[in-house]
């Protein structure tokens, strides 16, 4: 027994000095991020509408020689732009359909009756494209009101609209020890600062 004994020990000594083998990864990263919100507009533009309905109800009669004439329905009626040389009648494309007035009486004198007639101008075109932009003398300095941003944009019947932001004082700094220093801009205006350490043991 004791002739291995030295053997088993120095197996056991040779077990507890193996080395050790790891990777170990450190990442540092910053940014910064100062974003401000351009003007934006989506419209739709909305075009002329009428409708009527009722019960016992007609449009104006007439009655001449014995014979009972009923007026026209009402209706949209296109605008006339002029006459050309060739004698065809032109019609202005950007402005809305009007409605032609209508006249309506009782059918049945004397019985229940019930009417509705409703009419929607739609929009005229020059109404809803005009854009005007504010410029300053100096879009660096915060005191001038616009930084040539977008004041007036297009409006329809249908319309969401986001006037641009301003950047005012927006700014942004992180240094090398990872402090983030950011300061806060004018409306429509976003800062975002971020400081990330990272390790990786393997």
């Amino acid at each position: 027994m004791k002739r291995f004994l030295p053997i088993i020990m120095l197996l056991m000594t040779g077990a507890a000095v193996a080395p050790a083998n790891a990777d170990i990864v450190h990442r540092l990263s910053t940014s910064t991020a100062l974003t401000v919100d351009a003007a934006a507009s989506q419209s739709t533009r909305l075009g002329s509408t009428y409708s009527v309905s009722g019960n016992n109800i007609q449009t104006e009669a007439t009655t001449a020689n014995n014979a009972t004439t009923y007026a026209d329905m009402p209706s949209l009626t296109a605008i006339s732009a002029g006459v050309t040389a060739n004698g065809e009648t032109t019609y202005n494309v950007t402005n809305a359909a009007p409605q032609s007035q209508g006249t309506y009486q009782i059918t049945t004198q004397g019985d229940a009756f019930s009417f509705t007639e409703s009419f929607t101008l739609g929009d005229q075109v020059s109404s809803g494209t005009s854009v005007t932009i504010q410029e300053g003398s100096d879009i660096t300095d915060s005191t001038v009101y616009g930084y040539n941003v977008v004041e007036t944009l297009p409006a329809f019947g249908q319309t969401t609209t986001t006037a641009g932001g301003v950047a005012g004082s927006l700014a942004g700094t992180i240094n090398s020890a990872g402090a983030i220093g950011l300061t806060a801009g004018g409306a429509g205006t976003t800062a975002t600062g971020q400081f990330v350490s990272e390790v990786t043991i393997r």
